[in-house]
Formats: C-alpha cells, sequence, structure tokens
C-alpha cells in the first residue's frame, strides 16, 4: 500500500509545474514522500523509487510522443523505452533520497534534523541531475513555485535554492502535523523562510539602462517537412516573409534550426540577410546547423546560432538531447530502429564556455533549445550579457505538456540572472520574459507570426550571478556531512572504539 501511496504522490507532485501549476500539490507530494520515508524503516530507496515513477511518469510523459509520433517507433515500443527512460530517471534521481534518509537519520520523532536531513537529500539529487548522464535537471521543486512569494529567493540561491527552501518548509509543516505539536525551532524553519522571501520580493537587483524593439519569428513549419531538402528553402521563405514588416526592429530573432541548409549551401542568403541588417542597423540572430572539416579528415556537425547584420558571433550548443543530436553507443544502437536514426542526430558539442554574441548594444547570453535547463552553464553566460536569449524546436512534443514546461524553466533563468530573456521558438511557446520572470508577451502556439516587443538593457548582477549554487552545496555538505559524521561516531561506539579500555 505504501508503495502505491508513493507512487500516486509522485504523479501529484507533477501537478504543480506548468501547465497545471497547482503548486499546493507539489508541497502535499513533499510532505508526503517525507511522511512516508520517516514512518518505514525498510526499502526507504523502494518508496523514493516509485515516488519516482510516479512524478517522472506524468511529468515527462512527452518523450513518448517524440518516441512515437516523430520517431516512428511503434506504440509498444514507444512505450516501452518511455518506461525505461522513467524507470532509470527515477532510480537516478529518487531512489537515493530515501536511501540517504534512511542511513543518516539520527531520530526516529519528528524533529527539525529530521527536516533538515531530508531536505539535504533530496535537493542534493536535485543538484546531481544537472550534470550526471550529460543531466536532466527538469521538474526541481523551485520551478513549481514561480507563482508564489517563493520565486524572489531565485535571484540569490538559484533554482536548487528556492527549492531547499520549499523542501524545508513543507517537511517542517509536515513533521507537525504528524506530531500534533507545535515546536518553536519548526515553526522558525517554516515561517522564516517566507518572511525573507517578502522582504527580497521588495529588492531591485538590477537597473535598465537602455530600451529596445524585438522581433521574434515563429514559422510553425511542420516538423515532416523541417528536414526534407524541397521544404529548405521554401521554409526559409516563409521567415523572410514573416520578417518584411520589422526590419525597424532593433533585434530580430530567428528560432534553431530556422534554416535548414548548411552555411555553406546557404551563404548567398546569409549574406544578403547580413547586408540588409546591416544597413538597417538590424541585429540579426538565427539557429542554423553548422558543417566543417576536420583534421582526421572527418566531419564536424554542430547546432548553432549566428549572429548577422549590427550582430556577430556564433554560438555552438553544448548541452546535446541524447537521441536526439547524439545517440549514446552509437556503434551499438544507430539503425537498429528509426529512432536511433532522426535527422541531425549527429551533432558534435560546442565548448563548455564560449564568447557571447555581440549585439550593438550589448552581448546576448545564448541557450539552444534544451540547454536553458542548465543553471549554471547560463549563469557563466550571462556575467557579462545584457540579455539572455533562447531559441528553439519543441515541435518534437506535439501539443504535450513539454513546450509549456520548457517555457517555465526558462523563465526561471531570468530571474536568476536579473536579465530579459527572448525565447524563440518554431511553433511555441514564443516569449518575452523580464527579469522578475513575468511573460510581458507570448504568441499562441501552433500559429505562424511575429512576436514585437520591449526589453530593457540593464545593468548589476544578482547575488546568484556571483555565487551560483556554491552556498546551497556548501549548506547540504554541512548537514549531510555533520549527519554521516555523527553516524560513523555512533557505530563506532557500538562496535568498541580501539581507544576503549
Amino acid at each position: 500500500m505504501s508503495y502505491l501511496l508513493a507512487l500516486g504522490l509522485g504523479a501529484a507532485y507533477s501537478l504543480g509545474f506548468a501547465p497545471f501549476d497547482y503548486w499546493v500539490c507539489t508541497a502535499i507530494a513533499i510532505g508526503g514522500l517525507f511522511w512516508l520515508l520517516h514512518r518505514d524503516n525498510l526499502r526507504l530507496a523502494l518508496l523514493a523509487w516509485c515516488f519516482g515513477l510516479g512524478k517522472y511518469g506524468l511529468g515527462v510523459s512527452w518523450v513518448y510522443v517524440s518516441i512515437h509520433v516523430y520517431g516512428n517507433a511503434p506504440v509498444l515500443l514507444a512505450g516501452a523505452l518511455t518506461a525505461l527512460f522513467i524507470a532509470v530517471l527515477a532510480a537516478a534521481f529518487c531512489a537515493p533520497v530515501g536511501w540517504l534518509y534512511g542511513w543518516l537519520r539520527p531520530h526516529t520523532t519528528w524533529n527539525v534534523t529530521d527536516v533538515a536531513l531530508f531536505a539535504a537529500a533530496w535537493v542534493l539529487m536535485d543538484w546531481v541531475s544537472t550534470w550526471l548522464f550529460t543531466g536532466f535537471p527538469w521538474l526541481l521543486p523551485g520551478y513549481a513555485f514561480m507563482n508564489t512569494p517563493l520565486l524572489a529567493m531565485a535571484p540569490v540561491v538559484g533554482v536548487l535554492g528556492a527549492g531547499l527552501v520549499v523542501v524545508f518548509i513543507t517537511g517542517g509543516l509536515t513533521a507537525m502535523l504528524a506530531s500534533r505539536r507545535v515546536q518553536i525551532r519548526m515553526v522558525l524553519v517554516t515561517v522564516l523562510p517566507l518572511l525573507l522571501a517578502f522582504g527580497l520580493a521588495q529588492v531591485q537587483w538590477v537597473k535598465p539602462v537602455g530600451s529596445y524593439t524585438v522581433a521574434l519569428v515563429q514559422g510553425n513549419i511542420d516538423q515532416n517537412l523541417k528536414w526534407t531538402a524541397a521544404d529548405a528553402l521554401p521554409n526559409v521563405r516563409k521567415h523572410l516573409d514573416l520578417s518584411a514588416d520589422h526590419w525597424d526592429a532593433d533585434l530580430l530573432l530567428w528560432p534553431e534550426a530556422a534554416v535548414t541548409l548548411y552555411p555553406q549551401q546557404a551563404q548567398g542568403l546569409l549574406d544578403d540577410l547580413h547586408e540588409k541588417g546591416r544597413l538597417s542597423q538590424t541585429n540579426i540572430v538565427l539557429g542554423i546547423p553548422g558543417i566543417e572539416k576536420i583534421p582526421n579528415g572527418g566531419y564536424r556537425f554542430q547546432n548553432l546560432a549566428i549572429g548577422l547584420g549590427a550582430a556577430s558571433g556564433r554560438f555552438a550548443k553544448h548541452h546535446l538531447v541524447p537521441f536526439g543530436e547524439f545517440v549514446p553507443f552509437e556503434d551499438l544502437l544507430r539503425g537498429l530502429i528509426e529512432f536511433f536514426n532522426l535527422p541531425m542526430s549527429s551533432f558534435t558539442p560546442g565548448l563548455r564556455l564560449q564568447p557571447n554574441l555581440k549585439l550593438s548594444f550589448g552581448e546576448a547570453a545564448m541557450a539552444i533549445c534544451y540547454e536553458i535547463a542548465y543553471p549554471e552553464s547560463m549563469r557563466q553566460s550571462a556575467k557579462t550579457a545584457a540579455l539572455l536569449m533562447t531559441i528553439s524546436n519543441d515541435t518534437w512534443f506535439g501539443a504535450s505538456i513539454g513546450p509549456l514546461q520548457h517555457m517555465q524553466i526558462a523563465r526561471m533563468r531570468a530571474v536568476e540572472n536579473g536579465r530579459w530573456l527572448l525565447r524563440a521558438t518554431n511553433n511555441g511557446v514564443t516569449a518575452i520574459v523580464d527579469p522578475r520572470g513575468h511573460v510581458t508577451a507570448a504568441l499562441a502556439q501552433f500559429e505562424a507570426g511575429v512576436l514585437r516587443g520591449q526589453i530593457s538593457v540593464v545593468e548589476g548582477r544578482t547575488p546568484y550571478s556571483y555565487g551560483g549554487h556554491w552556498p546551497v552545496l556548501t549548506v547540504l555538505l554541512l548537514i549531510l556531512g555533520g549527519l554521516a559524521g555523527r553516524v560513523g561516531l555512533h557505530s563506532l561506539h557500538k562496535r568498541g572504539s580501539f581507544f576503549s579500555p
């Protein structure tokens, strides 16, 4: 029964994220898992794994769409691959929470130490999800609370710190409800972060120093037509037609792979765009695949964003999507099924740290599609940037919840770094986000159009921009290290110390 309850709580946890946004469900789910782990003594890792099955089973169900609809895998195979993906995520990022809690918990009664241990174990695994197996930092609790006062914590401690506060608060409330008594320290754990968040909401970390007009193009190209040779030029013409009335904008932004020709094939087009942008003083940034020879005689393919007109520079995507942009164990898997042979699935990652794109009014920190989910990468790029930009093609996930979750994640990067963020996509969500995470303008999904709006270049930096996740990781180290040391001393005491008489 406990395992079924854990499964249900995991599914409820996902209801706090876009497009549902029922953050109360996420809070109840976190508290429910804490209660389950506290009352059981055995198989805590299995309990947490079941929670993870529910969490990812609903929360990343959109993966099925890309495998079945666009990867052309049969229903049963697509379902099996999706189930395997969910099971691995739950084992990697949820089961260890239960194991750590079971190993380190010092008491059987509800107290602040138990709450701290649970919160530290949870957020440690959230941090691990930002790099293990190339990383999958999805469904972090801080995202579910973006429409609450706790968002004010993000410019100070980032999404992981906001998540730590969320788990502390929900854990503290759960402990008081379960024990049926009010503890002063527990009240402080739950109330002080809320008061701090209300205070931080009044702080302006950055200030605007200039206003500029932007135009974001959403071509709404059918994914089945996007990579066919016959449709490459018509797709480009569609973007040109949509842009025709917006050459007076300071910045014109096309989405990921808006041009599906290599630069060598599209040189005439790129030259024309560059000249037109130079004459109108328009900064043009667009997505295009790149190809270049490498010394061993082969070729390197990359997913690029390039600057034209008044803009310059290029950015090569670093965080590639497994199976979508590269195939792990390629020699074994390539060609087995159509899903392992998707168009443009042989990309080479760009450097981890790259120069920002140069605009006439400052630098732009760039993220292509999925890599906007990596907070540390964007933080490094945003240090000297005037604004953030991300281009994407979420058409792979159809009308599922995936693109809306992706948009929610992008909003958090704007808040963490105190910068305006522009997000141009093939079919949505194309949007303009201010430094407080508010969507000031957006286009409807699945419609072609141009989003026109005003943004500000800002000066100043947030505390998170300086410290990143190190303050949070330090707190986790102190909590988990201290409890591990206590467990070790207790074990020595039970067995008898070497120095005992």
